[in-house]
């Protein structure tokens, strides 16, 4: 009987190992928290004080046909939570690993990375050729799209929660693409709420 629970803690112990060397489980909970937090923040700072409308898809341009300065606020909101979040995710991701023993650089990092990047890059590139043309309704649905198919992508190199996020994220994108009006309503679901819903999740599951 002692032999059998020796064998089976020796698998358990096998079992943890390997799956610190094929994922990345430095992910920290309360980076999604944060992520979630600057995601509605920006939601209403875009609704109340730059009043943004995504029921119509075309937005109009300035009298010359440059970009409008609301647009570009716009735009300025956007990068500034990107940042916010990466730099917030990188920094508790790495104290995370620091705990651990961990090196937050490592193969299975630097794959997760590159599997995001095909489909963040491509949306990203895709939606500025929209901003391009005008065509800001369809910006805040595609953004979850992408997203979400980037988020499914490096489910497999971190926790299996994180492929159930993409997947929500992609329904939300499709629902705010069928209905314009709601996309900045889908967006705030999307980056704000499930955030911080998995956020909380991942924390009180791997982190407690």
């Amino acid at each position: 009987m002692k032999e059998e629970k020796d064998y089976i803690g020796d698998i358990t112990a096998i079992r943890a190992m390997m799956e610190r060397t094929s994922k990345f489980l430095s992910l920290s909970g309360w980076a999604g928290i944060m992520a979630g937090v600057y995601g509605l923040a920006g939601a209403w700072i875009a609704h109340k004080v730059f009043y943004f409308d995504p029921n119509e898809i075309v937005y109009p341009m300035g009298t010359t046909g440059a970009w409008s300065a609301n647009l570009m606020q716009l735009i300025g909101l956007a990068v500034t939570i990107l940042v916010l979040t990466l730099g917030t995710a990188i920094f508790l991701s790495y104290r995370k690993a620091n705990k651990r023993k961990e090196k937050i650089w490592n193969s299975t990092s630097k794959q997760m990375l590159v599997h995001m990047a095909v489909p963040l890059v491509t949306g990203g590139l895709f939606i500025l050729i929209l901003i391009a043309h005008g065509l800001i309704g369809l910006v805040a649905p595609l953004t979850l799209i992408f997203y979400g198919l980037a988020m499914y992508n490096a489910s497999k190199f971190t926790y299996a929660e994180i492929k159930v996020l993409g997947l929500m994220e992609i329904a939300l994108g499709l629902i705010g693409s069928c209905f314009i009006g709601y996309g900045l309503l889908c967006w705030a679901i999307g980056f704000g709420a499930l955030h911080i819903i998995i956020g909380v999740y991942l924390h009180y599951k791997y982190e407690r």
